[in-house]
């Protein structure tokens, strides 16, 4: 078996190559890490963009065997912010220096839908006349809706691929036509189509799922060409099908290390895309997204929900952060952020430089 320190000095990292790094022992990550960092900061700088988050509904068309806020959870209180607060929220990013904000939400899809959200993204566009950039992670919707979105003022769109292991992915969604591979897929290249900078990413240590399984996920992200990653570890929530798998799943930190390998490797493959650390990580692990950081992430979504809703956001149990304030939580990001030796990219975009290059937009 190779050294990591060898596979690391290698121009082109080959698929053994990946579960190797994968596979390594936590000193052996360390190398791993190091060069993630380093290459993160020649490629994209020593900067951290955020991107202030505002969690709109928890209403979901969608049923998926591991999410919180699936529509067969009965026992989650429903909610849809108001424009006003969403509005409100998009004040205060702008007015404490979050370069954009992230419009996240359960899946629906309707007309009454489509036409609500152009109109924020279009009213979220005349604070600071245009500063905040917008990114969008409303599941799948049909072209006529992403480019609506997308001539309103979004220019980003975040859509998990989850796991591109088609076995996999069909033991996790419901085989009701509504939850194929083939439809995320789809939904993938149409974002691209309309001219979205695209992001995607990965569910890390689900019941089944091999090291094999994660190097092709990171494999097809390269492969696709994306634009950003927020992928993170899975975590379990007692109101789902999968909760009953949990005897099966890796320790938390095991599961937290494997998700930060998959960044540093992503990084290495793809240096110039942006890569999020998740709150998922900083909720297996105190220090999750200083370390993510340090192994090359350069994007941060703090939370800037109302306070009143974040209860019932809850995707997985357990989540960081529900309770922070808005200042509470920038002052703890932005000292994360030092802590990896970075700086946070305050009033800035902070778009995908693989998307320019990609583009030359």
């Amino acid at each position: 078996m190779q050294k990591i320190e060898l596979i690391l000095q290698k121009r082109e990292l080959s698929f053994d190559d990946i579960v190797r790094m994968l596979a390594s022992s936590k000193e052996e990550a360390q190398l791993l890490f190091n060069k993630a960092y380093e290459t993160m900061c020649r490629e994209r700088g020593d900067k951290v963009y955020l991107r202030g988050l505002i969690e709109i509904s928890n209403f979901c068309s969608k049923d998926c065997y591991y999410c919180g806020i699936r529509k067969s959870n009965n026992n989650v209180k429903r909610y849809i912010v108001t424009d006003e607060e969403v509005l409100e929220s998009a004040r205060y990013a702008y007015e404490h220096q979050y370069g954009s904000v992230v419009i996240q939400g359960g899946e629906l899809s309707s007309p009454a839908w489509t036409e609500r959200i152009e109109k924020i993204i279009r009213e979220i566009k005349k604070i600071g006349d245009s500063s905040l950039g917008i990114t969008l992670s409303l599941g799948e919707q049909d072209e006529e809706t992403y480019r609506r979105w997308y001539e309103a003022g979004a220019h980003r769109y975040l859509l998990r691929i989850e796991t591109t292991d088609r076995d996999l992915f069909a033991k996790i969604h419901p085989a009701d036509g509504n939850h194929t591979f083939e439809r995320r897929l789809e939904a993938l290249y149409l974002l691209r189509k309309i001219g979205y900078q695209v992001g995607t990413g990965v569910m890390i240590g689900l019941p089944g799922q091999s090291l094999e399984s994660l190097a092709r996920d990171l494999l097809f992200m390269k492969e696709f060409d994306i634009d950003m990653c927020g992928m993170g570890p899975y975590i379990e929530h007692k109101e789902t099908p999968m909760y009953a798998q949990r005897h099966l799943l890796l320790p938390p930190l095991e599961r937290f290390f494997l998700s930060i390998k998959m960044v540093a490797i992503l990084r290495l493959l793809m240096p110039d895309v942006n890569i999020a650390a998740t709150t998922a990580m900083e909720t297996l692990h105190p220090e999750g997204r200083a370390l993510a950081f340090k192994a090359g992430a350069n994007v941060v979504m703090p939370n800037i929900t109302p306070l009143a809703y974040r209860e019932n956001y809850l995707l997985y149990e357990n989540k960081a952060g529900v309770l922070d304030d808005y200042e509470v939580a920038r002052s703890k990001i932005i000292s994360d952020i030092h802590k990896a030796g970075l700086k946070p990219g305050l009033s800035e975009w902070g778009d995908s430089l693989h998307y320019k290059r990609r583009t030359g937009k």
